[in-house]
């Protein structure tokens, strides 16, 4: 058997961990890049410089490719579908992708009758007032396509801002919701293989602040029997979807039950724990699961595992104080090699412990000590990240 390759489309920090848990594999990674200096450019087999926007770059990255699959969802599915017309393996698939658009995703989840909030699906702003006044201000309007870390998601306390969002989103698809009352933001990560074998990691407890997630900690402090429905509707969703490799559905905890708040068909941040916390990590997974293998053990390899965000400031670089916080007993650091930029996710700690206390405690340590916030910094009066002035 000669060594898989495997083709990532995207090079951020994703794909440089894939890279490194391909190693142990035997895998052959292979990242189309932006720029050479992206993060995955240092941990890959080899990489290449190009626009995945572009078709022709796409169908010649791929050529040399036994799967391709990605680190971000930002690639259009209609080109995705073009590599599998060519009979290339594409994982997830373009129909997975699209699952990524929120109107999409809420419109068939709907239809498929797995939860999600009560929705409208806008693109003007008297069609915004009419769902606020029938389900009550204020509401959230999410833009369908290309929002992140709190990026196009805006609390609108009346008809006034619903009028200036749209007329600043000129005709753009936002789902708009009702401002739940929510118990827990938790999310659940799913590792399937292509012929269809599921297996799904312990249910994370995520913190947010201003739409960016801060803190996660495993297992959640929720019921059981909450946390045992809540894998049960990760794993429906991911086989009515049809998808392979990492799946992470992020889910709200409410008075009235669990509704899906958002999908990610790839390695993401709430199963950056899985590293360290679990005897094997989401990345591992995510390869076994687009190359077809038997997919790894999932479970915790202590009481409690924690990760805090190292969310960049204007001030300094956080590896100047790296060997302060590799003193924190505990404590594991992973810092992306990216440039540094206010607020921007610049690398992780994960901490295990006894209880969820003590693991969180040295995660934050670790994170203090290396110069950073554990909060990111402001959005207030800026209206991209969701507060209108």
């Amino acid at each position: 058997m000669t060594a898989p390759v495997v083709g990532i489309v995207g090079a951020g920090q994703l794909a440089r961990m894939t890279s490194q848990a391909a190693i142990s594999l035997a895998v052959v990674t292979r990242v189309l890049a932006r720029d050479p200096s992206d993060p995955a450019c240092l941990t890959c087999t080899t990489f290449e410089i190009g626009d995945p926007g572009e078709f022709e770059t796409l169908e010649s990255f791929s050529r040399g490719c036994d799967v391709v699959t990605f680190d971000h969802e930002q690639v259009d599915p209609a080109l995705v579908d073009e590599l599998e017309a060519l009979g290339r393996q594409v994982h997830p698939s373009g129909r997975v992708l699209r699952f990524s658009d929120k109107a999409h995703q809420r419109a068939e989840f709907a239809a498929r009758g797995i939860p999600v909030p009560e929705f409208v699906i806008a693109t003007t702003a008297a069609e915004v007032v009419s769902f606020g006044d029938v389900h009550g201000w204020p509401v959230v309007a999410k833009v369908a396509v290309g929002g992140y870390d709190g990026r196009g998601v805006f609390v609108l306390d009346g008809p006034d801002q619903a009028e200036t969002l749209m007329g600043r989103l000129e005709a753009r698809r936002v789902v708009v919701e009702p401002m739940l009352a929510i118990e827990a933001e938790i999310s659940v990560v799913v590792a399937r293989r292509t012929s269809g074998a599921c297996v799904s990691y312990p249910v994370v407890e995520t913190r947010q602040v201003d739409g960016i997630c801060v803190e996660t900690i495993t297992p959640a402090s929720i019921d059981p029997e909450v946390a045992d429905r809540a894998t049960a509707l990760a794993r429906r969703v991911a086989e009515s979807i049809g998808a392979t490799g990492i799946l992470a559905v992020e889910l709200f905890v409410t008075d009235d039950g669990l509704v899906v708040n958002e999908l990610a068909p790839r390695p993401h941040n709430s199963g950056h724990w899985t590293i360290e916390g679990a005897v094997t990590s989401q990345f591992e997974n995510h390869l076994r699961g687009v190359l077809d293998w038997p997919l790894g053990d999932t479970s915790l390899v202590a009481p409690a595992v924690a990760t805090v965000n190292v969310l960049g400031t204007n001030s300094h670089d956080p590896i100047q104080h790296l060997p302060a916080a590799l003193a924190v007993e505990g404590a594991r650091v992973h810092l992306y090699a990216k440039a540094v930029r206010e607020g921007r996710k610049l690398g992780h700690v994960t901490a295990t412990g006894p209880e969820p206390e003590v693991a969180l405690r040295r995660a934050r340590a670790a994170v203090e000590a290396l110069g950073v916030p554990l909060t990111p910094p402001s959005k207030a009066l800026t209206s991209k990240n969701g507060v209108l002035s």
